[in-house]
């Protein structure tokens, strides 16, 4: 009997509601439905006066989600995405993702197109599309502080981000440089869009093979975004007194002190995303960022 997960934004009364029709649906069609909460891919934020997070990334993996399921379609926002990439991933299960928040722009479909969705599920006509994550984790000396994995970024920077920080970085083999900024980000290309755009750097395709490093805010002209290979590791040291504060992907994280270092790798387990027609980026830019918008002039006033 097919298994297929169900993971839900138990948040929001309209994604619980739909998640109630899918599940008798797929049921009536012969197929078993795990369900899962979307927190528990909410890694959070861990205090400073408690134990950090020391166990592995893989345990947001869900209790009975595993490499059988056919795939688990994933029923909010944006942040419910990133919160469902961190629960299947590991496992290597395909997600459908199906948007009941507002941009979705990771969303596969939209509730309008919810009885077509499920009738392509349910005759497997979809394809795959994986998408990097990364494994990002702090450490102390040889022990492992705090683990979570990443769809789009890491961000390190001073709380309140309020005043200059000094980082050095090192990538692969490379000689390390020294930053100074208000913080840095560390994007795949999936977080190409998210805050690595807004803080000036640029748009990657999925498809390349690659990370980005861009100083948020930086005290020196020669201090850009740079693009470099996704297998080499990057290790970032704060060089600065005070302890610092580290986001991943908006919803996870920790302080940083200065005798700790974060070390980010590419992760050898990508989000598979289930693709219902053909993924065009470029179009995706367009509808949902306005990206390549023909530029229409105003009409000169009579």
């Amino acid at each position: 009997m097919p298994c297929v997960g169900l993971i839900v934004n138990d948040g929001k009364e309209l994604a619980v509601q739909t998640a109630q029709t899918i599940q008798e649906r797929l049921e009536n069609n012969g197929h078993t439905v795990v369900r899962a909460s979307s927190s528990g891919g909410m890694v959070g934020f861990a205090n400073p006066d408690q134990h950090m997070r020391m166990h592995g990334y893989n345990a947001c993996v869900p209790n009975g989600f595993n490499s059988s399921m056919s795939l688990a379609i994933v029923l909010g926002g944006d942040g419910t995405v990133l919160s469902a990439a961190r629960q299947t991933a590991p496992v290597k299960v395909p997600i459908l993702t199906i948007n009941t928040g507002h941009l979705g722009f990771l969303a596969e479909a939209y509730l309008t197109e919810l009885d077509h969705a499920l009738d392509q599920v349910l005759s497997m006509n979809w394809m795959i599309e994986e998408r990097t994550t990364l494994v990002v984790s702090v450490m102390r000396g040889d022990q492992r502080r705090w683990e979570a994995l990443s769809l789009n970024e890491m961000a390190l920077h001073r709380e309140p981000l309020t005043s200059m920080c000094h980082f050095e970085i090192s990538i692969g083999k490379h000689a390390p440089v020294d930053i100074s900024a208000d913080g840095v980000i560390l994007s795949t290309p999936t977080g190409s869009t998210a805050y690595a755009l807004s803080a000036g750097g640029p748009v990657i395709t999925p498809d390349c093979p690659v990370l980005q490093l861009i100083p948020i805010a930086p005290h020196s002209l020669a201090s850009r975004a740079l693009v470099f290979s996704d297998q080499e590791p990057v290790t970032v040291f704060p060089a600065t007194p005070e302890r610092l504060m580290m986001v991943v992907d908006g919803s996870a994280g920790c302080y940083v002190w200065p005798e700790d270092r974060v070390l980010i790798r590419r992760s050898n387990h990508p989000v598979k995303f289930v693709r219902l027609s053909d993924h065009e980026f470029f179009q995706v830019l367009r509808n949902k960022l306005g990206w390549g918008l023909p530029h229409v002039a105003k009409p000169d006033k009579q």
